[in-house]
């Protein structure tokens, strides 16, 4: 999952992103609308986590702007104001959820994870498919009953890899999901995590590459062996 923060309060913003990237969500800070709007255009994110009282085009006109693009993004709005009329006017803005300062990072994620799940289809909180069961409220995966210790990182892909539901991947978009705008387009960080990621989960092999394509969850156990990976960012056959 990857998440927009809108916050002018750099500490905040700061200590949000960090508390979500422990929680295997990757996530991107705008100081103000106007930079909120530019990511918008050229980053795509799963949620919005967004102050209302912002410098430049205002947290409500970013959530009018964000309604108005059909992207569908689900808005969690932040406000130190807690009245009913300051949150009945976020909801007719179009906010999904929202949240009143100050705040424990537990309950954003939280609702978080809520909003990721009512904007996927109405999906069950616990994701099972060919033996695997990802529980992301708890971070945690089990294949065939045997609990798997993965990193944040390796979390962050299976979490992407078990939402498509068998259907393929990119490397470029598991970029775009697991990691944030700092991270280099021409890395190997996704063939070098994809690869630790099938030693962890272990044989018969569950993760499948398809060459030149991208990555899928195989049901079947027909993939292609891990060293014959051709599908990193910068690839010659991506």
């Amino acid at each position: 999952m990857r998440v927009l923060i809108v916050e002018d309060e750099p500490y905040l913003a700061e200590a949000v992103r960090d508390g979500l990237r422990l929680e295997a969500i990757a996530a991107d800070i705008a100081g103000d609308g106007d930079s909120a709007l530019e990511l918008l255009s050229v980053n795509s994110y799963d949620l919005a986590v967004l102050d209302r009282d912002i410098p430049g085009p205002s947290g409500d006109e970013v959530a009018r702007r964000i309604v108005a693009s059909g992207s569908g993004i689900p808005i969690l709005m932040l406000t130190a104001a807690d009245r009913i009329d300051d949150k009945a006017s976020g909801f007719e803005l179009g906010a999904d959820d929202y949240l009143t300062k100050p705040f424990e990072l537990r309950e954003l994620v939280l609702r978080l994870r809520a909003l990721d799940r009512r904007r996927a289809y109405a999906r069950p909180p616990v994701r099972e498919i060919a033996g695997l069961r990802l529980d992301p409220f708890r971070r945690e995966v089990f294949r065939d009953e045997r609990y798997v210790a993965l990193t944040r990182k390796q979390f962050a892909v299976l979490e992407v890899l078990v939402a498509a539901e068998g259907g393929i991947v990119s490397a470029e978009e598991l970029l775009e999901r697991a990691w944030d705008e700092n991270v280099n387009p021409l890395t190997n960080a996704v063939r070098i995590t994809v690869s630790a990621l099938r030693k962890r989960l272990g044989e018969p092999w569950i993760i499948a590459t398809v060459p030149g394509v991208g990555y899928r969850i195989d049901t079947g156990m027909n993939t292609i062996a891990p060293g014959r990976d051709t599908t990193a960012p910068g690839s010659t056959h991506a």
